[in-house]
C-alpha cells in the first residue's frame, strides 16, 4: 500500500492526519502555537511535525490500546511532557486521565473542549472524541470504529456492541468529519463497490479515491454524510444493504444486527 504523503498546508484549527507505521495516520490539531496528538502510534513523524512548525505540545488523546496507536507516546512524551487522556477501560502504557461516556477533555491552552462518546466493538474499551473548531466545524476522532467506506474488526466486542457504536457516530452532525486512523479508503471502496454496485455517489467516490491514492495523497478525513450516502456498515437498516447480506449469508436475515454480523464476516474475507 502507497503511504499518503503528508500535506502541512492544512488549514490551522482543521484536524490535520499524520503519516506513521505503513498506513495508520496520527492525528493533529494545532491552535496558536499549541497541539494535540491523536493516537500517535510512531514517535518520529509526530515529532517532526511538532518540530517543523514550532508547536508545544498540549495533550495526547488516546482511542484505544492497540501498538499502533499508543506505540510512540512515551518518546513523544521525553521530549513534550503533556497529560495524557485515554479510554477508563483499557490497559495503556501512559495515561493521567481516564475517560468514559460524555465525559468532556478541556484542553485550557487550546480553549478547546472535547466530549467522549464509548465506542466498544473494535475492542472492548474504545472511545472518540468529538469536537468543533472556532467556525463550527464538528470534528471526531474516532480511531478504528468507523473509516472512510468501512469499519473496524471485532477484536474483542459483539456485533451488537459495534452496531450501537455506529449508530452513535452516525447521530452526530451530518458535517462532522470522520478522523479515522487507518488509509484504508480505497480497499474499504473495493469491497463496498460489491456489496452496492448501483450506488452512484459510492461510483462517484471510487473514481475520486483512486485518483488520490495515485497522487499517494490522504482520502481521510470523510465526512459524516459521505459515510451515511457510501458505507455500507453505516446502512445496514436500508433495503438494498439488506438483500445484499441476505444473498451473501445465503439466508433471510432477521435484524440490523445479523445483517451488520454478515457484511463484517463478508468484508473479513474478501
Amino acid at each position: 500500500m502507497k503511504k499518503a504523503k503528508y500535506t502541512p498546508a492544512a488549514p490551522a484549527d482543521l484536524p490535520i492526519p499524520i503519516p506513521a507505521l505503513t498506513d495508520n495516520y496520527i492525528w493533529a490539531l494545532r491552535r496558536g502555537d499549541q497541539a494535540l496528538l491523536v493516537d500517535p502510534g510512531e514517535a518520529q513523524p509526530a515529532l517532526q511535525w511538532l518540530a517543523a512548525h514550532g508547536l508545544q505540545l498540549a495533550a495526547i488523546l488516546l482511542t484505544h490500546h492497540h501498538a499502533d496507536h499508543v506505540g510512540g507516546v512515551k518518546d513523544i512524551l521525553d521530549q513534550h511532557p503533556a497529560p495524557v487522556w485515554g479510554p477508563a477501560k483499557e490497559r495503556l502504557p501512559v495515561c493521567d486521565i481516564r475517560v468514559k461516556q460524555d465525559d468532556v477533555v478541556h484542553i485550557p491552552s487550546m480553549n478547546l473542549s472535547l466530549k467522549v462518546l464509548d465506542i466498544p466493538g473494535h475492542t472492548a474499551g474504545h472511545v472518540a472524541y468529538y469536537g468543533e473548531n472556532e467556525v463550527q466545524q464538528g470534528f471526531v476522532f474516532c480511531g478504528d470504529t468507523l473509516f472512510a467506506g468501512g469499519c473496524g474488526r471485532l477484536f474483542e466486542g459483539t456485533p451488537t456492541q459495534m452496531l450501537e457504536s455506529l449508530d452513535k457516530l452516525a447521530a452526530l452532525p451530518t458535517h462532522t468529519l470522520i478522523c479515522c486512523a487507518h488509509e484504508y479508503t480505497q480497499s474499504n471502496l473495493r469491497w463496498a463497490l460489491e456489496v452496492d454496485s448501483g450506488n452512484l455517489p459510492l461510483q462517484q467516490r471510487w473514481q475520486d479515491t483512486c485518483i488520490l491514492r495515485d497522487q499517494e495523497q490522504a482520502t481521510v478525513p470523510s465526512t459524516l454524510e459521505t459515510e451515511l450516502a457510501t458505507n455500507p456498515f453505516l446502512r445496514t437498516r436500508q433495503a438494498t444493504i439488506m438483500q445484499a447480506a441476505e444473498h451473501y449469508a445465503g439466508h433471510p436475515l432477521n435484524d440490523a444486527v445479523e445483517v451488520f454480523a454478515q457484511l463484517r464476516e463478508w468484508k473479513n474475507t474478501f
